[in-house]
């Protein structure tokens, strides 16, 4: 787990300079991870699309070794600051790497799962899942409890997380691809 106790170190130092997550204990976005990560792992090649701070691909990286992960961010300063995580780590760029562009400009249908968090609404993520996924790839969102998520075609719901962090309901929902 050196990957996480990094991130949380660099995190905990860089949080307000760079506008990185709000104010709070970080904690909670690691349960909101961790929480969210459960039920059936993960395989193959993952974009986490508007990384930011590196929630969830970090801990997704961290949780499950054996994936490729792509942690996808347009704003530079983000993006130096996760590759300050993985070098500092020692993360080999095979394995977990930051892509510095927008998600509009990622190579299309050759990611076997997609990730997003706070990134855009449900529908919008799943557009991009659309065009970004191989087919029967996995879209996993992470949505507050009440929040909408809307029947997108092209997709099924496979598996549904529900759980609380610090009092407040969330979910996380994986979408597969279908072909």
């Amino acid at each position: 787990m050196e990957l996480l106790d990094t991130h949380r170190r660099l995190l905990e130092r860089w949080r307000d300079a760079m506008n990185l997550v709000g104010p709070g204990p970080l904690e909670e976005h690691y349960e909101d991870c961790a929480s969210a990560l459960r039920g059936p792992p993960p395989t193959g090649r993952w974009a986490d699309l508007g990384s930011g701070a590196g929630f969830p691909g970090i801990p997704l990286a961290a949780t499950f070794p054996e994936l490729t992960v792509r942690l996808v961010d347009s704003r530079k300063k983000r993006c130096a600051f996760l590759r300050q995580v993985l070098s500092e780590a020692g993360m080999p760029a095979t394995r977990v790497d930051v892509i510095c562009a927008r998600v509009e400009d990622l190579e299309s249908g050759v990611w076997d799962g997609i990730t997003a968090r706070a990134f855009a609404p449900p529908t919008e993520v799943l557009g991009h899942a659309a065009r970004l996924l191989v087919p029967g790839g996995t879209a996993l969102l992470m949505l507050q409890q009440d929040q909408a998520l809307p029947e997108v075609d092209g997709f099924e719901v496979f598996h549904v997380e529900h759980y609380t962090v610090h009092g407040r309901a969330r979910r996380s929902v994986r979408l597969r691809r279908q072909a």
